[in-house]
Protein backbone atom coordinates (compact mmCIF):
# COMPACT_ATOMS: atom_id res chain seq x y z
CA UNK A 1 0.00 0.00 0.00
CA UNK A 2 1.57 3.06 -1.30
CA UNK A 3 1.35 6.18 1.52
CA UNK A 4 1.68 9.81 -0.05
CA UNK A 5 0.57 12.98 1.80
CA UNK A 6 -0.14 11.24 4.85
CA UNK A 7 -2.59 9.02 3.27
CA UNK A 8 -2.90 5.27 1.97
CA UNK A 9 -3.67 4.73 -1.84
CA UNK A 10 -5.75 1.95 -2.00
CA UNK A 11 -4.25 -1.48 -3.90
CA UNK A 12 -6.49 -2.57 -6.13
CA UNK A 13 -7.27 1.21 -7.81
CA UNK A 14 -5.75 2.24 -11.19
CA UNK A 15 -3.04 4.92 -10.27
CA UNK A 16 -5.31 7.56 -12.27
CA UNK A 17 -8.56 7.05 -9.63
CA UNK A 18 -6.46 6.20 -6.42
CA UNK A 19 -4.55 9.55 -6.49
CA UNK A 20 -7.98 11.12 -6.08
CA UNK A 21 -8.20 9.75 -2.04
CA UNK A 22 -5.74 12.31 -1.71
CA UNK A 23 -7.95 15.48 -0.83
CA UNK A 24 -6.85 18.24 -3.41
CA UNK A 25 -6.13 16.31 -6.07
CA UNK A 26 -9.10 15.32 -8.85
CA UNK A 27 -9.07 13.60 -11.86
CA UNK A 28 -7.51 16.51 -13.82
CA UNK A 29 -4.80 17.24 -11.29
CA UNK A 30 -3.87 13.17 -11.34
CA UNK A 31 -3.57 13.22 -14.76
CA UNK A 32 -1.51 15.79 -14.94
CA UNK A 33 0.42 14.59 -12.16
CA UNK A 34 1.17 11.44 -14.09
CA UNK A 35 2.14 12.74 -17.45
CA UNK A 36 4.85 14.58 -15.47
CA UNK A 37 5.94 11.72 -13.85
CA UNK A 38 5.74 9.70 -17.08
CA UNK A 39 3.67 6.78 -14.61
CA UNK A 40 1.07 4.80 -16.63
CA UNK A 41 -2.46 6.05 -15.27
CA UNK A 42 -3.85 2.61 -16.07
CA UNK A 43 -0.84 0.81 -13.63
CA UNK A 44 -2.22 -0.96 -10.04
CA UNK A 45 -1.05 0.99 -6.91
CA UNK A 46 -0.18 -2.66 -5.67
CA UNK A 47 2.14 -2.51 -9.25
CA UNK A 48 4.33 0.33 -7.81
CA UNK A 49 8.20 0.03 -7.30
CA UNK A 50 9.66 1.85 -4.83
CA UNK A 51 10.90 4.00 -6.97
CA UNK A 52 8.04 5.29 -8.81
CA UNK A 53 6.05 5.78 -5.18
CA UNK A 54 9.14 7.89 -4.47
CA UNK A 55 8.91 10.05 -7.45
CA UNK A 56 5.68 10.21 -7.19
CA UNK A 57 5.56 11.35 -3.36
CA UNK A 58 8.50 14.01 -4.46
CA UNK A 59 6.28 15.40 -7.27
CA UNK A 60 3.48 15.83 -5.42
CA UNK A 61 5.05 17.12 -1.94
CA UNK A 62 7.49 20.02 -4.15
CA UNK A 63 4.39 21.01 -6.53
CA UNK A 64 1.49 20.85 -5.06
CA UNK A 65 -0.87 21.92 -1.87
CA UNK A 66 -2.70 18.99 -0.58
CA UNK A 67 -4.37 17.53 3.08
CA UNK A 68 -3.13 19.53 5.58
CA UNK A 69 -1.40 22.94 4.38
CA UNK A 70 -4.54 23.00 2.16
CA UNK A 71 -7.07 22.31 4.48
CA UNK A 72 -5.53 25.29 6.59
CA UNK A 73 -5.49 27.37 3.60
CA UNK A 74 -9.30 26.96 3.21
CA UNK A 75 -10.19 27.55 6.50
CA UNK A 76 -8.37 30.55 6.75
CA UNK A 77 -9.61 32.82 3.65
CA UNK A 78 -13.16 31.13 5.69
CA UNK A 79 -12.35 32.88 8.55
CA UNK A 80 -10.93 36.11 6.88
CA UNK A 81 -14.31 36.16 5.21
CA UNK A 82 -15.88 35.90 8.64
CA UNK A 83 -13.84 39.02 10.19
CA UNK A 84 -14.69 41.39 7.15
CA UNK A 85 -18.24 40.80 7.60
CA UNK A 86 -18.86 39.92 3.98
CA UNK A 87 -22.02 38.05 3.05
CA UNK A 88 -20.19 34.90 1.85
CA UNK A 89 -18.62 35.26 6.31
CA UNK A 90 -21.97 36.07 7.74
CA UNK A 91 -23.48 32.30 5.92
CA UNK A 92 -20.77 30.74 6.62
CA UNK A 93 -21.13 32.11 10.51
CA UNK A 94 -24.63 31.21 10.55
CA UNK A 95 -24.03 27.85 9.04
CA UNK A 96 -26.37 28.56 5.70
CA UNK A 97 -25.13 27.92 2.31
CA UNK A 98 -22.61 30.50 0.99
CA UNK A 99 -23.28 30.20 -2.88
CA UNK A 100 -26.56 31.43 -3.67
CA UNK A 101 -28.75 28.60 -3.08
CA UNK A 102 -32.68 28.53 -2.34
CA UNK A 103 -33.15 28.14 1.57
CA UNK A 104 -37.13 28.34 1.64
CA UNK A 105 -36.70 24.38 0.80
CA UNK A 106 -33.92 22.36 0.57
CA UNK A 107 -30.51 23.09 2.67
CA UNK A 108 -31.23 20.25 5.14
CA UNK A 109 -27.31 19.77 4.71
CA UNK A 110 -26.35 22.87 6.37
CA UNK A 111 -29.28 23.48 8.11
CA UNK A 112 -29.52 20.55 9.89
CA UNK A 113 -32.72 18.55 10.96
CA UNK A 114 -36.35 20.26 10.33
CA UNK A 115 -37.99 21.88 13.49
CA UNK A 116 -41.32 21.58 13.12
CA UNK A 117 -43.55 24.46 15.35
CA UNK A 118 -45.37 21.84 17.26
CA UNK A 119 -42.11 19.80 18.81
CA UNK A 120 -40.92 22.77 20.41
CA UNK A 121 -41.68 21.96 24.28
CA UNK A 122 -42.68 24.47 26.11
CA UNK A 123 -41.89 25.81 29.34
Amino acid sequence: MARIAGVDLPNEKRLDIALTYIFGIGRATAHKILTTTKLDPSKRVSALSEEESAVLRAEIENNYRVEGTLHTEVGMSIKRLMDIGSYRGLRHRRGLPARGQRTKTNARTRKGPKKSPGSLKKK
